[in-house]
């Protein structure tokens, strides 16, 4: 498994008042954010495949953006984006796939068609996965989030081992920094523990947590309680 012996130096991030860095130079850019976890998606594969030096990070100031980043980067002017080959693609879960696909590293996503199917269903149920979760921050949360949870919990045991597919693989990079913000969150505001009754959720998060190339990308716990009070309680 993939380790880093030296802790990866962060680059500032980028905001309104920073210059562009060269377009299409033949760097391959990672445009990012420290806090967002759909960037951290692709920052952990990144990371995992041992991308360092092939793939350069390009943090934004999601607060106080660059114009030249919507203007002449990525018009959608969201994070994640890639640069590689002369052009900029999106969107998380398409990079994480592209990533795995077009670099060197280990393979994030297994020959096997069964499990492949079901790696593909699982990719796209994060989204419902998200939602039911933000939602229930208005309802009876602990039954309406215990619902996307059981579902992770039934998903863990298709394949023997302790990841979605047995082996780690993207699927696990794709889900674990929601599941990461969202474990804090929901302990500290609704002493809800979502590993309760679920030992295959616990064993997967303890798992992850001994993957450097996580680890590293992690999001301060207190950031994510404060950032999410004030989003989706108006506190």
């Amino acid at each position: 498994m993939p380790t880093s012996s030296v802790k990866e130096v962060l680059p500032s991030p980028l905001d309104s008042t920073s210059q562009q860095p060269p377009l299409f130079d033949g760097t391959t850019r990672l445009y990012t954010n420290y806090q967002c976890p759909f960037a951290q998606r692709v920052w952990i594969t990144r990371n995992y495949k041992g991308l360092q030096d092939k793939i350069k990070l390009v943090p934004i100031d999601l607060a106080n953006r660059p114009a030249w980043y919507k203007e002449k980067v990525y018009p959608e002017n969201k994070v994640p984006s890639l640069e590689h080959d002369n052009k900029i693609i999106g969107e998380s879960l398409d990079l994480v796939k592209y990533v795995d696909a077009h670099f060197e590293g280990p393979s994030l996503l297994p020959d096997d068609p069964a499990k492949r199917e079901f790696a593909e269903d699982l990719l796209t149920y994060t989204n419902t996965f998200n939602g039911t979760v933000f939602s229930s921050f208005k309802g009876d949360t602990v039954k309406e989030a215990g619902v996307a949870f059981d579902y992770l919990e039934s998903a863990l045991q298709k394949f023997e081992g302790p990841f979605f597919l047995g082996e780690v693989s993207l699927v696990d990079f794709a889900y674990i920094p929601f599941v990461e913000r969202l474990q804090v969150f929901l302990k500290e505001v609704f002493k809800y523990d979502i590993t309760s009754g679920r030992p295959k959720l616990a064993t997967w998060i303890e798992e992850l947590n001994k993957i450097d190339a996580y680890v590293e990308t992690k999001c301060d716990p207190d950031y994510v309680v404060q950032m999410y009070k004030k989003r989706f309680l108006g506190e």
